[in-house]
């Protein structure tokens, strides 16, 4: 990829950053790919497109830990949980075989795995040394029939958010708009329903989340045509230019697909949250407000006062554990201000919340929600900031990403994990019962009265219990 193109993914002009700092987002600095390199973030974004065949062109090291890296889940197909590599050496390298093994890699990956595109991933080690990887991709389809997708996003490019982008920007480019949407299945058509497009940018159904929404789609009459990139097939994606309204589930990935989508077809999105009772009914608010047909306005409002009323009700014993309680939320994106609103929805109280890659209207959301009580972390925050902030603030619980799990649980703090390696589901009204059910069984946990007595050595030689 050309210096041009990563300052231009960075220029964003939907982004907030772009529209506060002039500036865009940062550039790249040594180091910025610690937290996870630009083709980490490519990969991550695409690999839930399940009938793909996902192949990494580098060494074996970036694809050795591909199986199952994130916990999004699939309907149907398994093959994106295959690692495909290239598996250059030395020798391949130094000898200049790096596009002829590119290739018939591809051929390998279709002759074995049939699948209905290939997408190859560019790594550090090929970019460097100069393989076309667009060339053999454009070849390569054309001699087997396939659509096969290159995806440049070499890990020294920059971040992972950076990865994103050029994921997104790749689908935009050789997926989005190359075929139209099937005819309207039959268990949407009903008398008296027109039923609408729609498509999610930036959801990847982690835990099976979006298996809690997609029925209330059903019901009030709106296909989704494709997600990207939870539970998709490439069939789907290749018909998302169709849709009639975009939402956009995390900004900070995908908002440049958003933006070029309304940009060449017209298509408005919005930012939203299936997180939440509030943010849930809000969403689907939000579709049948853009979307602008009274009979689909009337059914919304009708979903949405029955689930809530059911909902409430299914709520009220977890609301009275959960009432008062204290809550750290670190975590970052959209879940920085998306998960405050669930947590307030059971009476919780968020002492603080973390802004590592949020926006800037993630944040003005955080403060709209907290009101006086803001307070934000930033990404400089260490772990012995974390522990003491929870003591100082009387935290029952942490509520953050796998990295901090170990930290939390050697200081003996409840924890509750958040982030893409989860096993619960969390979104739409059935997951807020998950969500309740999780929080109090993690602050119950008798585990916690265990390891905060000391040992009967300790006690007899006085040492206080915390």
């Amino acid at each position: 990829m050309k210096p041009k193109d990563i300052a231009e993914l960075l220029d964003e002009p939907a982004c907030e950053h772009n529209t506060k700092s002039k500036s865009g987002c940062a550039r790249p600095k040594p180091g910025a790919a610690a937290g996870g390199c630009c083709f980490d973030g490519a990969q991550i974004a695409l690999l839930p497109i399940a009938d793909v065949a996902h192949v990494v062109h580098g060494s074996i090291a970036c694809a050795g830990s591909s199986w199952d890296n994130r916990g999004s889940r699939s309907s149907g197909p398994k093959l994106y949980k295959r690692g495909l590599t290239t598996d250059l050496t030395e020798q391949d390298v130094i000898m200049g075989r790096g596009e002829k093994r590119l290739f018939h890699s591809i051929k390998q990956a279709i002759d074995s795995h049939a699948p209905e595109a290939v997408f190859v991933y560019n790594t550090c080690v090929p970019a460097l040394v100069g393989d076309d990887i667009e060339a053999v991709c454009k070849a390569a389809a054309a001699r087997w029939g396939v659509p096969v997708v290159p995806v440049d996003a070499a890990g020294f490019y920059g971040t992972k958010n950076l990865g994103n982008r050029i994921a997104g920007e790749a689908m935009v480019k050789y997926v989005i708009g190359t075929r139209e949407p099937d005819p309207v299945p039959a268990h949407l058509q009903r008398d008296g329903i027109t039923v609408h497009d729609i498509a999610l940018i930036g959801e990847y159904n982690i835990a099976g989340e979006l298996w809690h929404v997609l029925p209330l789609f059903d019901e009030l009459g709106l296909r989704v045509l494709g997600s990207l990139s939870g539970d998709a097939r490439f069939r789907e994606v290749q018909t998302m230019h169709r849709a009639q309204v975009n939402m956009m589930v995390c900004s900070k990935a995908m908002i440049n697909v958003a933006r070029k989508l309304r940009e060449s077809y017209g298509t408005p999105w919005f930012e939203g949250s299936f997180y939440g009772v509030r943010d849930m009914g809000q969403a689907l608010r939000d579709f049948a407000r853009l979307i602008d047909d009274p009979s689909l306005t009337r059914r919304t409002e009708a979903l949405i006062e029955r689930e809530e009323a059911r909902i409430h009700t299914a709520l009220a014993p977890w609301r009275a554990r959960l009432e008062g309680r204290k809550a750290l939320l670190y975590t970052g994106g959209v879940k920085a201000w998306s998960i405050v609103s669930a947590l307030q929805d059971l009476g919780m109280e968020v002492v603080a919340t973390s802004t590592r890659k949020s926006t800037e209207d993630d944040k003005a959301k955080i403060r709209e929600l907290m009101g006086d009580k803001t307070r934000m972390l930033d990404e400089s925050q260490g772990p012995r900031a974390l522990i003491d902030m929870v003591h100082e603030t009387g935290t029952d619980v942490l509520i953050a990403g796998g990295r901090n799990m170990y930290t939390s649980l050697k200081a003996r703090i409840p924890f509750l994990h958040i982030n893409q390696e989860r096993e619960h589901a969390y979104a739409g009204y059935e997951g807020m019962i998950t969500f309740a059910r999780q929080l109090a069984q993690t602050i119950e946990s008798p585990v916690w009265k265990a390891v905060r007595t000391p040992a009967p050595w300790d006690m007899a030689l006085g040492v206080a219990a915390e």
